[in-house]
């Protein structure tokens, strides 16, 4: 099990866009905003961190679609600065507790939230070099979509070393089959698939 001092909290895209009335809707994302907030209010004192990731795009080439594929290219969504970009008013209570926001996007795809980055005085760190400054060993990963962000966030975790678990209940796919395969390709990577409860 691991120590305060080694795990982390990961909150993939909790954003407008990937919600009900967005531009890029997950059906599901408006109550996992809200399991998640929460969680992270009743269980934030179990982790040494909690960050949050966000795409942020502003001339992500190819990324947008005119007609999007929704395969490698996906109609236009989470614009850097717009409303669709901000995280869902029901994480509102969870970011009190959020330590770092890592942005991703801005001039290509990118899907996981080890592709973003933060600023903290002065510097620009990625997700994995600042987690490792913080002690962390271990990742608990939620969000947005279990079959995209959700499942590149957690199979770079891995890849960079992190033991990682994906509390399945606080994330949202967006199609069942998708899903599935999602869930089977990290359960074979080592990803622990769990509950929250």
């Amino acid at each position: 099990m691991a120590t305060l001092t080694s795990r982390a909290l990961v909150l993939v895209d909790i954003q407008n866009d990937f919600c009900e009335g967005g531009s890029l809707p997950v059906t599901g994302g408006s109550a996992v905003a809200r399991r998640v907030a929460d969680y992270v209010v009743a269980q934030h004192c179990s982790y040494a961190a909690v960050v949050a990731t966000a795409d942020w795009h502003q001339d992500p080439g190819d990324h947008f679609g005119d007609p999007p594929d929704y395969v490698d290219s996906w109609p236009v969504h989470c614009v850097a600065g717009s409303d669709g970009a901000l995280f869902h008013p029901h994480v509102g209570l969870a970011l009190e507790h959020v330590h770092a926001i890592f942005r991703k996007g801005l001039h290509a795809a990118a899907y996981s939230g080890f592709e973003g980055s933060t600023s903290a005085d002065g510097h620009v760190m990625g997700l994995a070099d600042w987690l490792r400054a913080k002690g962390v060993q271990e990742v608990d990963v939620v969000g947005i979509a279990t079959d995209h962000c959700v499942r590149a966030t957690a199979l770079d975790a891995v890849a960079d070393g992190f033991r990682t678990r994906v509390l399945v209940d606080l994330t949202a796919g967006v199609a069942a089959g998708t899903t599935a395969s999602a869930l089977d390709t990290m359960a074979a990577a080592g990803i622990q698939l769990e509950q929250s409860g």
